[in-house]
């Protein structure tokens, strides 16, 4: 005999009937607002909180916008244009009146386990968004949407196999959220240590120009045919996301760069050999300045680097800019004392192979896979 499978001990054959979202859930209206008049109320701290599309969200306080558009139940929010997808939330809010959310007032209906059904399927949604111009959808792209219910004639029941699904992936999502907030404390640790370790006292050092003690190399063109989407070297060229890839590289190892055109200002560093384009300038270092103790410099120095972007329709960032900076010169061993220290939490911050990101990818990953095996219902026709 075969054995059980976990849905299969959890369900103990009982009936999942599935019922459109619209017919089980509340959905409710946002606020009229505009983006302008949201950056405008935002206060830091502020209780109740605004959701827009995509990450922006705003903090305002209770009478800023009309009573009768704030949503204090435990909800849905349906993020319908540009980044589709849901989001959890149980405190006070409202949302822009283009999007909408929903609420349960049925006692034998987990507002967490349809949230979590909803996450599995986002990528139908996302899909269904896609054949607009604007990626989104429409309040009947979800109100028909059906959703499983487990034992349906059985509300207790019901709400007891729905609360069990929703505390095991509960788990993950809320390790997933402490190792965040974990993440984005070191991340501020990090930039705090990088800045006293790089902040010098008149006299203690010797202080050039960056375009004296560092030379800055622009990169070279590559037309197009030159470019594949995979090879042996990455082409940057105007962001820190890799143009293409190249059979040859111009740009050694171990060797900082900073963008000058598209993204500019932005500023990276390559352990490995790449192809830095014409809009990317490079620095050569001498044997008394280490390139990685020139990149940490350069990353406390990047709001004045963004400071001289000229913005057009292609953001531009003059060589000179860069070469103009006042740059420290300390020993050869208090550089590598400074690279030795920002390494370790660099890496703890955004190695993806070993430090907090990679913990939180796993985590993710966990979470999907459960989340996968527990909303597998059987089609009702097969219980």
């Amino acid at each position: 005999m075969s054995k059980m499978t976990f849905m299969e001990k959890l369900l103990d054959g009982v009936e999942v009937e599935c019922k459109a979202l619209g017919k089980v859930l509340v959905r409710a209206k946002g606020t009229k607002i505009t983006a302008g008049k949201m950056k405008e109320l935002n206060k830091e701290g502020a209780p109740l909180k605004i959701f827009a599309g995509g990450r922006t969200v705003a903090h305002v306080d209770f009478g800023d916008i009309p009573n009768k558009d704030v949503n204090t139940e435990p909800s849905i929010i349906v993020k319908s244009r540009g980044i589709i997808e849901f989001e959890y939330y149980d405190k006070p809010f409202s949302h822009k009146n283009e999007m909408w959310s929903y609420h349960s007032k049925n006692n034998s209906i987990n507002i967490k386990f349809v949230y979590h059904f909803l996450k599995l399927n986002e990528f139908y949604f996302q899909n269904l968004g896609r054949k607009m111009q604007m990626p989104q959808i429409a309040t009947p792209d979800t109100d028909k949407f059906k959703i499983p219910i487990p034992c349906p004639n059985n509300p207790e029941k019901s709400l007891e196999i729905q609360s069990e699904i929703v505390r095991i992936l509960d788990t993950f999502t809320e390790l997933t959220a402490e190792l965040t907030a974990e993440l984005t404390a070191r991340k501020k640790q990090y930039s705090y240590y990088r800045d006293q370790l790089l902040s010098f006292e008149e006299g203690e050092v010797e202080w050039k120009m960056l375009g004296e003690a560092i030379k800055l190399q622009r990169g070279r063109r590559l037309v197009k045919s030159q470019l594949k989407v995979s090879g042996s070297y990455a082409v940057y060229q105007n962001s820190m996301t890799p143009l293409g890839y190249h059979s040859d590289s111009n740009v050694q190892a171990d060797t900082a760069f900073v963008i000058c055109a598209g993204a500019a200002g932005e500023i990276g560093y390559s352990n490995v050999d790449f192809w830095a384009a014409d809009d990317v300038h490079y620095l050569i270092t001498p044997k008394n300045i280490e390139s990685k103790f020139a990149y940490y410099f350069l990353l406390t120095q990047q709001h004045k680097i963004m400071g001289q972007v000229r913005r057009a329709s292609v953001p531009r960032l003059a060589k000179s800019a860069i070469e103009r900076l006042d740059f420290p010169v300390p020993t050869i061993q208090e550089q590598t004392r400074i690279v030795f220290i920002l390494d370790k939490f660099d890496t703890l911050t955004h190695s993806i192979s070993e430090g907090l990101p990679r913990e939180i990818e796993l985590r993710q990953k966990q979470y999907e896979y459960y989340r996968d095996l527990l909303l597998s219902f059987p089609k009702p026709e097969t219980v």
